[in-house]
Protein backbone atom coordinates (compact mmCIF):
# COMPACT_ATOMS: atom_id res chain seq x y z
CA UNK A 1 0.00 0.00 0.00
CA UNK A 2 2.74 2.38 1.24
CA UNK A 3 4.02 1.58 -2.79
CA UNK A 4 0.93 2.68 -3.88
CA UNK A 5 1.03 5.92 -2.17
CA UNK A 6 4.62 7.08 -2.95
CA UNK A 7 3.63 5.97 -6.98
CA UNK A 8 0.42 8.23 -6.70
CA UNK A 9 1.64 11.12 -5.25
CA UNK A 10 5.08 11.19 -7.55
CA UNK A 11 2.56 10.71 -10.47
CA UNK A 12 0.55 13.68 -9.59
CA UNK A 13 3.43 15.78 -8.79
CA UNK A 14 5.38 15.34 -11.97
CA UNK A 15 2.58 15.45 -13.94
CA UNK A 16 1.24 19.26 -12.32
CA UNK A 17 5.05 19.74 -12.42
CA UNK A 18 4.91 18.93 -16.17
CA UNK A 19 1.62 21.36 -16.93
CA UNK A 20 3.06 24.13 -14.67
CA UNK A 21 5.91 24.22 -16.63
CA UNK A 22 3.92 24.13 -20.35
CA UNK A 23 2.00 27.15 -18.15
CA UNK A 24 5.31 29.25 -17.60
CA UNK A 25 6.23 28.77 -21.38
CA UNK A 26 2.52 30.16 -22.38
CA UNK A 27 3.46 32.72 -19.79
CA UNK A 28 6.99 33.52 -21.35
CA UNK A 29 5.69 33.32 -25.23
CA UNK A 30 2.99 36.26 -23.77
CA UNK A 31 5.53 38.21 -22.92
CA UNK A 32 7.50 37.38 -26.13
CA UNK A 33 4.63 38.57 -28.39
CA UNK A 34 3.88 41.79 -26.11
CA UNK A 35 7.10 43.15 -26.69
CA UNK A 36 7.40 42.40 -30.55
CA UNK A 37 4.08 43.44 -30.89
CA UNK A 38 5.46 46.73 -29.16
CA UNK A 39 8.42 46.85 -30.72
CA UNK A 40 6.86 46.92 -34.22
CA UNK A 41 4.16 49.21 -33.30
CA UNK A 42 7.30 51.96 -32.24
CA UNK A 43 9.52 51.40 -34.86
CA UNK A 44 7.74 50.18 -37.85
CA UNK A 45 3.75 51.21 -36.89
CA UNK A 46 2.57 48.34 -37.47
CA UNK A 47 2.07 45.64 -34.94
CA UNK A 48 1.44 42.10 -34.71
CA UNK A 49 -2.54 41.52 -35.96
CA UNK A 50 -2.89 38.64 -33.70
CA UNK A 51 -1.40 39.87 -30.41
CA UNK A 52 -4.39 40.07 -28.75
CA UNK A 53 -6.08 36.76 -29.85
CA UNK A 54 -3.13 34.94 -29.54
CA UNK A 55 -2.23 36.30 -25.76
CA UNK A 56 -5.42 35.97 -24.56
CA UNK A 57 -6.02 32.28 -25.62
CA UNK A 58 -2.00 31.75 -23.87
CA UNK A 59 -3.45 33.33 -20.91
CA UNK A 60 -6.49 31.31 -20.31
CA UNK A 61 -4.42 27.80 -21.28
CA UNK A 62 -1.44 28.95 -18.83
CA UNK A 63 -3.96 29.73 -15.86
CA UNK A 64 -5.39 26.51 -16.35
CA UNK A 65 -2.17 24.46 -16.30
CA UNK A 66 -1.07 26.33 -13.25
CA UNK A 67 -4.22 25.54 -11.33
CA UNK A 68 -3.20 21.36 -10.22
CA UNK A 69 0.47 22.69 -9.08
CA UNK A 70 -1.21 25.88 -7.14
CA UNK A 71 -3.65 23.40 -5.78
CA UNK A 72 -0.78 20.52 -4.75
CA UNK A 73 1.52 23.31 -2.59
CA UNK A 74 -1.70 25.06 -1.79
CA UNK A 75 -0.34 28.06 -2.78
CA UNK A 76 -3.57 29.98 -3.59
CA UNK A 77 -5.61 32.62 -2.52
CA UNK A 78 -7.15 31.33 1.23
CA UNK A 79 -9.33 33.43 3.34
CA UNK A 80 -8.17 31.71 6.88
CA UNK A 81 -10.17 33.61 9.18
CA UNK A 82 -12.96 31.25 9.73
CA UNK A 83 -10.17 28.09 9.59
CA UNK A 84 -7.59 29.69 12.47
CA UNK A 85 -10.60 30.45 14.53
CA UNK A 86 -12.36 26.84 14.43
CA UNK A 87 -8.59 25.47 14.62
CA UNK A 88 -8.06 27.10 17.88
CA UNK A 89 -12.13 25.72 19.38
CA UNK A 90 -11.50 22.34 18.08
CA UNK A 91 -10.09 19.70 16.35
CA UNK A 92 -13.41 18.31 14.98
CA UNK A 93 -14.66 21.58 13.71
CA UNK A 94 -11.59 22.05 11.87
CA UNK A 95 -11.87 18.54 9.87
CA UNK A 96 -15.58 19.19 9.80
CA UNK A 97 -14.36 22.11 7.86
CA UNK A 98 -11.83 20.46 5.55
CA UNK A 99 -14.43 17.17 4.92
CA UNK A 100 -16.67 20.63 3.07
CA UNK A 101 -13.80 21.97 1.26
CA UNK A 102 -12.46 19.21 -0.40
CA UNK A 103 -16.38 18.12 -1.21
CA UNK A 104 -17.04 21.54 -2.38
CA UNK A 105 -14.05 21.35 -4.18
CA UNK A 106 -14.52 18.18 -5.82
CA UNK A 107 -17.98 19.06 -6.84
CA UNK A 108 -16.72 22.57 -8.28
CA UNK A 109 -14.33 20.49 -10.44
CA UNK A 110 -16.68 18.16 -11.37
CA UNK A 111 -19.02 20.11 -13.02
CA UNK A 112 -16.07 22.41 -14.49
CA UNK A 113 -15.27 18.91 -16.29
CA UNK A 114 -18.85 17.95 -17.24
CA UNK A 115 -19.47 21.81 -18.66
CA UNK A 116 -15.52 21.82 -19.98
CA UNK A 117 -15.46 18.42 -21.70
CA UNK A 118 -18.74 19.63 -23.55
CA UNK A 119 -17.25 21.93 -24.94
CA UNK A 120 -14.33 20.62 -26.45
CA UNK A 121 -16.01 17.99 -28.05
CA UNK A 122 -18.12 20.74 -29.29
CA UNK A 123 -15.08 22.49 -30.30
CA UNK A 124 -13.25 19.82 -31.51
CA UNK A 125 -16.13 17.94 -33.47
CA UNK A 126 -16.43 21.13 -36.09
CA UNK A 127 -12.46 21.98 -35.77
CA UNK A 128 -13.58 25.70 -34.81
CA UNK A 129 -10.62 28.23 -35.32
CA UNK A 130 -10.11 31.37 -33.99
CA UNK A 131 -11.21 34.73 -36.10
CA UNK A 132 -8.37 36.05 -37.05
CA UNK A 133 -5.23 33.93 -37.03
CA UNK A 134 -7.20 30.91 -37.90
CA UNK A 135 -5.50 28.69 -34.98
CA UNK A 136 -7.36 25.28 -34.15
CA UNK A 137 -9.36 26.08 -30.42
CA UNK A 138 -9.63 22.62 -29.19
CA UNK A 139 -5.93 22.19 -28.77
CA UNK A 140 -6.12 25.47 -26.07
CA UNK A 141 -9.60 24.06 -25.14
CA UNK A 142 -8.15 20.39 -23.86
CA UNK A 143 -5.91 22.29 -21.42
CA UNK A 144 -9.06 22.83 -18.89
CA UNK A 145 -10.42 19.36 -18.72
CA UNK A 146 -6.89 17.55 -18.08
CA UNK A 147 -6.09 20.43 -15.19
CA UNK A 148 -9.37 19.68 -14.04
CA UNK A 149 -9.09 16.36 -13.76
CA UNK A 150 -5.73 16.82 -12.42
CA UNK A 151 -6.94 19.17 -9.61
CA UNK A 152 -9.77 16.62 -8.61
CA UNK A 153 -7.60 13.57 -8.45
CA UNK A 154 -5.28 15.75 -6.32
CA UNK A 155 -7.94 17.16 -3.77
CA UNK A 156 -9.43 13.54 -3.41
CA UNK A 157 -5.23 12.21 -2.76
CA UNK A 158 -4.53 15.01 -0.13
CA UNK A 159 -7.99 14.05 1.77
CA UNK A 160 -7.71 10.68 1.72
CA UNK A 161 -3.94 11.50 3.59
CA UNK A 162 -1.61 10.38 0.38
CA UNK A 163 0.35 13.47 1.17
CA UNK A 164 0.08 16.52 3.07
CA UNK A 165 1.33 19.98 2.31
CA UNK A 166 3.95 21.48 5.08
CA UNK A 167 4.16 25.33 5.90
CA UNK A 168 7.10 25.35 2.99
CA UNK A 169 4.93 24.65 0.51
CA UNK A 170 6.67 20.92 -0.37
CA UNK A 171 4.36 17.73 -0.33
CA UNK A 172 5.53 15.16 2.18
Amino acid sequence: MLRVKRWTEAGLEYSALLLASLAALGMSAIVGIIVTSVVLRKLFTMPLPFTEEVVGMLMSVSLFLALPLVTMKSDHIQVSILTNFLKRRSRLCHSALMIVATTSGVLFCGWSLWESWEWFNFAFGRGLRTETTRILLWPGMAALPVSIFLTTLILLARHIGWFEVTKSGECT
